[in-house]
């Protein structure tokens, strides 16, 4: 692992996806939008994932809207998730920082369509291990396709190190070894790539089995030994962060401990029941 590459956080919750978020885009609640924005931040958030998950016609608009609704009241970047290379082209009009752009992957119409945009426009991008719809269930297989979206990106001259490379974790409950094949993945680009990012959307792991918080904390500390450096997830899980904490520290992320003893002190960790000193 690189050293120095402590965890970042993309926060996720501002997605089309969820009832009460597409709610509030079709109303233009403006008001729960920024609400939902300021409380990822505040829980540690270094970007913020924006998906309208709209049609195609109105996604532009939608996009561009949320954007100008966000902006107002953070002072992080926005990461733009679309495959829609309109709704892109427009909300990038209206950003004031330069956003990272979710995702390019192997499929070449995306690399044709939304590369451009991300190298135009000096983007940080979001880069899939994946063929159009098709994820390929062997870590090599990832890897190749790697090599063509690294190709493409070098050639269009976007830098290795404004590329987060997302290996794709799949749901164990269709492939118990879906979370080590992620896990080999991650190395195998680590090694190849070594300046390049790995990001990933933690709960897809855990999707469709019970108590997910448990397997996306354990998922959370070996992919972060594996490499990782940013992730997407839901900031407002405080289990979750608390183990992003406590990861940081006992993988030398956090130079003396400071971090670790910020967040306990702001009570981050729930210790009922726990030995707090030393015996």
């Amino acid at each position: 692992m690189t050293e120095n590459r402590s965890l970042k956080i993309i926060g996720e919750k501002i997605n089309g996806a969820r009832k009460r978020v597409i709610q509030a885009i079709e109303k233009r609640d403006t008001v729960f939008i920024q609400e939902l924005a300021v409380k990822q931040v505040e829980a540690g958030a270094a970007w913020l994932d924006i998906n309208a998950g709209t049609r195609q016609s109105v996604e532009p608009d939608d996009l561009v809207w949320l954007v100008e609704t966000i902006q107002p009241v953070v002072e992080i970047p926005l990461c733009l998730d679309s495959a829609n290379p309109q709704a892109l082209a427009a909300a990038i009009q209206v950003v004031e920082r330069a956003p990272m752009i979710n995702s390019i992957s192997g499929d070449p119409h995306r690399l044709q369509s939304i590369l451009p945009l991300v190298a135009e426009h000096n983007c940080q991008v979001i880069a899939l291990a994946m063929n159009g719809k098709s994820i390929p269930e062997l870590s090599e297989q990832r890897l190749e396709i790697v090599h063509t979206v690294m190709q493409a990106v070098r050639a269009s001259g976007v830098p290795d190190e404004d590329v987060y490379i997302d290996p794709l974790a799949m749901t164990l409950a269709t492939n118990a070894k879906s979370a080590l094949i992620t896990l080999e993945t991650m190395r195998a680009i680590r090694q190849e790539f070594p300046d390049v990012h790995l990001t990933l959307g933690l709960s897809n792991l855990s999707f469709g089995l019970p108590a997910r918080s448990y397997i996306n904390r354990v998922f959370l500390v070996l992919a972060f030994a594996a490499g990782l450096d940013s992730v997407i997830l839901d900031p407002l899980d405080r289990e979750v962060r608390a183990t992003l904490v406590a990861a940081n520290l006992i993988l030398g992320q956090d130079r003396h401990c400071l971090e670790y003893t910020r967040a306990f002190r702001a009570g981050l960790f729930n210790t009922s029941g726990a030995t707090t000193g030393v015996s």
